[in-house]
């Protein structure tokens, strides 16, 4: 039995049938490129992508740095590129301000590769992100005294630098290190003066005692030792304790004898009023010895 010839309405559907496939098939193709990523390395190799990581870097680019380098560690997840990837990440993430994401990519490289040849690197580096997180903003826009903030990371930072310090005298780190570590005491160091001159305007002198004593044995040759040795002066005068303000005093003028406290205005307080103006800044005693 032959077949039938087909009808030209049945050859008709069959091409329109076969032209919506071809249709269809290239305008997916047409789709697929219009939401693929431009920025996509997938399938380059590491020594491209790291590449690419390091020219967004030099060109302050972060986030797109990290961005590449998590590709990378993705793609490549074992080999030299990708640790040094993972530094990068760190350092970018932390050039951008994420300090949160920063702290948590270095506390992961340190507990992948504890005995990593730039290990020293990486304990400098969350000594930095600690060091300045929680306060550089508020510094920058309202001129805040890091004194007055949360000492927690800050002290946390110091931990770090002392880390690379004693664990690492020998690297290129370790300088910077101790010069960084020199200001942070200073910073804890005015803390405490803050901390003692509010016990002082108060008329808490006794704690305002404690405060200096605390001062001077934790933080021994700091920026602010003289002003501790005046806070002792004028916390025992208040306790009308004359012969231990008069040691106090011979202390400070052996020391510093022009320290503002021999003028007899100090410590000079800032207006009470300052604090209305919310774009005022901080100021303290210890800005009016000047």
């Amino acid at each position: 039995m032959t077949p039938r010839p087909s009808s030209p309405h049945h050859v008709r559907n069959v091409l329109l049938l076969l032209l919506l496939v071809l249709f269809t098939a290239s305008g997916c193709a047409r789709l697929k490129g219009m939401f693929k990523d431009k920025d996509s390395v997938e399938g380059q190799p590491v020594e491209e992508i790291y590449a690419k990581g390091q020219k967004q870097m030099h060109g302050g680019n972060w986030s797109g740095a990290v961005t590449t380098y998590k590709r990378l560690v993705a793609q490549y997840p074992y080999g030299p590129y990708t640790e040094q990837a993972l530094m990068e990440t760190a350092y970018a993430q932390y050039k951008s301000g994420n300090n949160e994401e920063a702290i948590s990519s270095i506390d992961r490289f340190i507990r992948t590769y504890p005995t990593h040849r730039n290990i020293a690197y990486m304990y400098y580096l969350r000594g930095l992100v600690n060091a300045n997180r929680d306060t550089v903003f508020l510094q920058r826009v309202w001129t805040l005294d890091a004194s007055r903030r949360d000492l927690a990371t800050p002290m946390q930072g110091y931990n770090d630098f002392n880390t690379v310090t004693t664990r690492y005298p020998n690297s290129r780190y370790a300088a910077d290190a101790r010069q960084r570590m020199v200001a942070l005491r200073n910073l804890f160091a005015r803390h405490d003066m803050e901390v003692g001159l509010y016990y002082l305007r108060r008329g808490a002198n006794v704690s305002a005692i404690e405060r200096a004593k605390y001062l001077l044995e934790t933080y021994p040759q700091s920026e602010y030792q003289n002003d501790a040795v005046a806070l002792l002066a004028a916390a025992y005068t208040g306790l009308g304790n004359e012969t231990l303000a008069a040691d106090a005093e011979r202390v400070l003028k052996a020391n510093d004898p022009q320290h503002a406290y021999f003028n007899g205005d100090w410590p000079d307080y800032p207006w009470t009023i300052r604090k209305l103006n919310p774009f005022a800044g901080e100021k303290s005693a210890l800005d009016n010895e000047d």
